[in-house]
């Protein structure tokens, strides 16, 4: 058998192999490998080391995965068709504490997913991570295309759990938002103008669990959304679907199959909006929404917002219109099952609902 020349030859064809995804035999024969492509496309973190270097060093479509144990950091995410992928709830990320901060951190925010007018943060999925304690939002999306955000815990954060703006084709599914101070979970245009609906182009808000939030979902002037199969429950408020007299009109998007329960914690007044306690399903000054097929059961409260599912008119006087609320089982809200509060709305129906009380009580539900 015929032995190779020289210990620099095999580094030196080894070093080859490893940037096409091979191994080398001696003569420089290659040996191709199932795991080695996998491999190249992942970046391993472990306890201790930096999420942000990660990222800074990865390329397009690359795997971050990232080991249990609590990162002290914020993680600012441009590069497109990037998996940050944790352990579980065990991957925690929160407040940085050495100093050195990037946008991310000094906006207060966790994790930041950023992209421009002109080029889309695209393709980005976060997934099996904890994000908890941050002065704003646990996670933070602006102008991203196809973001996924999968089995991630947001707790405990003094905004929004879960905050995606000016973004589309968006899936949130299978996360937790418990004990933020404001939605678990909220989809919006903009959050610092104004403007008409975005269409969000088919976003996806499904089998999420919201807890103890001031609000479970809300969504701002948005359009072409999908709220289906939640688990809402101890919040002020379940589901907040709010627009305004921009055009086009926030609505023609679909609340279906969720459970709206016991959302009977107090949030007091701010400059928009009345104290929240007891709101299932709220729909303020939107259009052409469906709201079908949901379980809204024992929301309780005081406030001008509190019921089952109400229509409520806007803070800026723009009514609602063409909406259609069917199928729906709610029952055991006060005051009301089923409350229309907003008098000069046109076009929307009440059908086939079951319940035990409407606001007014003559409401037709046929």
């Amino acid at each position: 058998m015929k032995l190779c020349r020289s210990r620099r030859a095999v580094v030196a064809a080894a070093a080859t192999a490893t940037i096409v995804g091979g191994a080398v035999g001696c003569g420089g024969e290659s040996q191709t490998t199932a795991s080695s492509s996998a491999d190249a496309q992942k970046i391993s973190v472990r306890a201790g080391e930096s999420i942000q270097a990660a990222v800074d060093r990865a390329k397009p479509g690359q795997v971050i995965d990232i080991a249990a144990g609590t990162y002290h950091e914020s993680v600012q995410i441009s590069t497109p068709r990037l998996t940050l992928r944790g352990a579980g709830t065990g991957t925690v990320i929160t407040p940085g504490t050495n100093g050195k901060e990037n946008a991310c951190a000094k906006a207060g925010e966790g994790i930041c997913v950023t992209g421009t007018e002109k080029k889309k943060a695209s393709d980005v999925t976060l997934e099996q991570l904890t994000v908890a304690g941050f002065k704003k939002a646990g996670i933070h999306a602006s102008r991203a295309d196809g973001l996924q955000v999968l089995r991630v815990t947001a707790r405990d954060n003094k905004l929004q759990g879960i905050l995606v703006e000016k973004s589309v084709r968006t899936v949130f599914r299978d996360n937790t938002a418990h004990n933020n101070a404001e939605s678990g979970i909220f989809l919006a245009n903009s959050m610092d103008t104004e403007g008409g609906a975005l269409d969000t182009q088919g976003a996806v808000i499904s089998d999420n669990k919201l807890t103890e939030n001031r609000i479970g979902v809300g969504l701002r002037r948005v359009r072409g959304v999908t709220v289906e199969s939640n688990r809402i429950t101890g919040n002020c408020g379940g589901v907040f679907v709010v627009g305004d007299e921009g055009v086009p009109r926030g609505g023609a998007l679909t609340v279906t199959h969720n459970t709206v329960t016991g959302n009977n914690k107090y949030c007091a007044p701010n400059a928009r909006l009345p104290f929240i306690q007891g709101t299932g399903i709220l729909l303020t000054g939107v259009e052409k929404t469906v709201v079908t097929n949901n379980e809204v059961r024992d929301n309780h409260g005081k406030s001008p917002m509190s019921g089952g599912i109400v229509l409520f008119g806007s803070v800026v006087g723009t009514s609602n219109s063409e909406n259609s609320i069917r199928d729906n089982v709610a029952r055991g809200n006060k005051p009301a099952d089923l409350a229309n509060r907003d008098l000069k709305g046109k076009g929307n129906t009440f059908a086939d609902n079951t319940l035990d009380t409407t606001e007014p009580k003559q409401l037709s539900n046929t």
